[in-house]
């Protein structure tokens, strides 16, 4: 029977299959990405036998984002059959072909329209083919019955990996089903399982409450496509208004133009007419003395006077006016310069200024300097403007904290901005410790913002600044160790004392290193320090020591003892086994040539077996360290990333105080932001 589909039902099919393949998509890409690492290229392909001669495909296109997947060793054979995908796309084209009939896979012609069909036998019946090849009392009456359909699929999922087994347990890691011998031996053997219970009730209760929660927010969406509304509006007049007044700039320009073009070719008009009348008297001049014929006809006359005393009386006069010609015949010169070089117009300048004519608009965003940026529980944040842009009016940075409870409107923490900032860092307060922040910055012109930079994420120690300098008092060798002028930085210098000092290694002991404290003791609370080692140091010690201690270190020298006598020498003497567990008045932890030596007791015995491998880090660019008086514990941090290095328990019954020691070559540098509030009282 013919029967014509509801378009309706079919366009909300195929809406529904694109977008949960479009859900699904990168889901599918990733999982396809893990089955194939260290696979590519292989050839293998489903359903290829030995010896075939077919070509083989490995790869085919994602019908959500077309790019190609690779399906790895064994191809779709891999993947899982999406059964709810399948199971949502059979309810709709039942709905949409409710009206189809579905015919009796068993009946002779002419077939009868199905009731049931069979998910084991795979086919579909009519209630007496049904009964008949289903008896009562038979195993195939135990055989799973639906509705008439189409699809058929397994009653269980069965792993892709082991054909034969079942999946029962959930993988949080690859988060995908597996099976037991996944678990056991297979590529999930060190991965964290659950039951599979377990997973469909929280994965279930997952995403009832964000589909609750989408289903809560009609209203928001409601009110959010509202001011989108107003938004389109408004930029369509703000559009329409920033047309009519960029217009009316350019007819004031073209105005001003026009003024100034009438004003100058007036100016040029006058001086050519006043040019033109003057030269044209100076030719009527000289036209008068060539058509002057009566003054030479008369001076040649008076030349034939006899009359001595007639012809002075008439010649003076006449000579006067002969005499005024010729010199104006010997000295010409035009009364006027036909030259109009100073009416020469030179709009270079404002031409340029005309090409560069633009909306002063929306300037570039700037970049967060991360090498300049410093964050503890106060923050100096850096930023570099982007190049060839036009003078910025302000920045405005903003910082929020990670990790934090969303806000229910924004959907994520809030964000804080400081004030209007006029250069190019500021100093954020109050940040708490031991946590993650993220920040970002925006430039500001003409009341106009740019887009923000992109986000850097800082993550703030556990305990506040100590600020401090370096002691050039207690026990410093001005022989061995020079301070730079501010105390903030000191370096080994291996002069003739060291030389000296050297002879004495061939008695087999060894030599002592230079000792230099902080200026400042701790006695109470939880503080923070950080530091830099430069990277060409060949030893140098770093931690904490009590003032007895330090007294020990200062007035008895080690020059001459053993390096088995030091519990914490840097060598392998198997003392700092001995010790670890006792609580000491000091920790240093040794640096040098590029490394970071952890001591040997803080290795765990499961990785005893590479101990120098596990002992032997790279030394960080920053060092951090923790001191934990009331605990009286010690942490050493690489201060970029804040990954713990080593810890260690100390005895804090005196007073504390930041410790370093030098052998050989090498230098310290104390962070600027350590340093600058005991500096700012100096």
């Amino acid at each position: 029977m013919c029967i014509s589909f509801n378009s309706t039902s079919v366009n909300i099919l195929y809406m529904l299959i694109v977008g949960l393949t479009s859900l699904l998509c990168p889901l599918l890409a990733a999982t396809l990405q893990r089955r194939s690492f260290g696979r590519k290229g292989s050839i293998s392909s489903p359903g290829w036998r030995r010896g075939s001669v077919t070509p083989r495909i490995t790869t085919f296109p994602c019908p959500g984002c077309q790019h190609d997947v690779d399906l790895g060793e064994r191809g779709v054979s891999m993947l899982f059959r999406n059964f709810t995908l399948e199971s949502i796309v059979e309810r709709y084209r039942q709905a949409a072909r409710a009206a189809v009939a579905i015919m009796c896979n068993m009946c002779k012609p002419p077939q009868q329209e199905a009731t049931k069909s069979c998910m084991d036998c795979k086919a579909s019946y009519c209630n007496e083919c049904f009964k008949f090849h289903h008896p009562w009392g038979t195993p195939k009456a135990q055989h799973e019955y639906v509705g008439p359909t189409m699809n058929f699929r397994p009653k269980v999922l069965m792993c892709p990996e082991h054909e034969m087994e079942k999946v029962n347990m959930y993988c949080e890691v690859c988060r995908r089903p597996v099976c037991h011998l996944c678990k056991l031996g297979g590529s999930h053997a060190n991965h964290k399982v659950t039951t599979m219970s377990s997973a469909y009730k929280i994965l279930k209760e997952k995403l009832s409450k964000a589909i609750n929660y989408l289903i809560s927010k009609e209203d928001q969406v409601k009110t959010q496509i509202s001011h989108l509304e107003v938004l389109i509006n408004e930029t369509e007049e703000n559009g329409q208004l920033a047309e009519r007044r960029t217009n009316e700039h350019f007819e004031r320009l073209f105005e001003t133009l026009q003024e100034r073009k009438f004003e100058m070719l007036r100016s040029i008009e006058q001086s050519r007419t006043g040019r033109l009348d003057q030269l044209r008297g100076q030719v009527d001049e000289y036209q008068g003395m060539l058509e002057n014929s009566g003054l030479v006809g008369y001076a040649q006359e008076v030349l034939k006077e006899t009359d001595q005393s007639c012809f002075v009386q008439t010649a003076k006069q006449l000579h006067t006016r002969i005499a005024k010609s010729t010199e104006s015949l010997r000295t010409f010169h035009p009364v006027a310069d036909p030259s109009f070089d100073e009416f020469v117009l030179d709009t270079s300048r404002e031409e340029t200024l005309l090409k560069e004519l633009c909306f002063g608009g929306v300037p570039d965003p700037p970049i967060i300097d991360l090498s300049r940026s410093r964050v503890y529980n106060e923050g100096l944040v850096c930023w570099q403007l982007a190049e060839d842009t036009l003078a910025t009016d302000y920045q405005v940075l903003e910082y929020r904290k990670l990790g934090v409870e969303k806000d229910e409107e924004e959907g994520s923490s809030r964000w804080c901005s400081t004030v209007p900032v006029y250069g190019p860092s500021t100093v954020v307060c109050d940040l708490e410790a031991n946590s993650l922040y993220s920040f970002r910055v925006r430039s500001c012109r003409n009341s106009l913002y740019s887009p923000y930079s992109p986000e850097v994420t800082f993550h703030t120690p556990p305990a506040p600044v100590f600020g401090f300098l370096f002691n050039d008092k207690c026990g410093f060798s001005s022989e061995r160790l020079t301070l730079s002028k501010l105390r903030d930085s000191v370096e080994s210098v291996a002069g003739m004392a060291f030389l000296l000092a050297a002879e004495r290694v061939q008695t087999g002991s060894y030599m002592g290193l230079d000792y230099i404290i902080g200026d400042t003791g701790i006695s109470q609370g939880r503080h923070y320090w950080t530091f830099r080692v430069e990277p060409h140091s060949y030893l140098v010690k770093v931690g904490v020591a009590s003032d007895s201690k330090l007294l020990e270190w200062i007035h008895n020298p080690r020059d001459s003892s053993s390096p088995r006598y030091d519990h914490d020498s840097g060598h392998d003497s198997g003392s700092e086994d001995t010790c670890y567990d006792l609580s000491q008045p000091f920790t240093l932890l040794t640096v040098g040539m590029g490394k970071v030596f952890i001591p040997k007791a803080s290795i765990s015995s499961a990785t005893a077996g590479n101990d120098h491998g596990n002992r032997v880090l790279p030394m960080p660019q920053r060092i951090g360290v923790y001191l934990d008086y009331e605990a009286g514990r010690v942490y050493f941090y690489d201060a970029n990333t804040m990954r713990c290095l080593y810890e260690r328990q100390v005895d804090c019954t005196g007073t504390m105080y930041p410790a370093f020691g030098l052998m050989g070559s090498g230098k310290v540098h104390l962070e600027e932001f350590i340093t600058a509030k005991r500096l700012s009282y100096m």
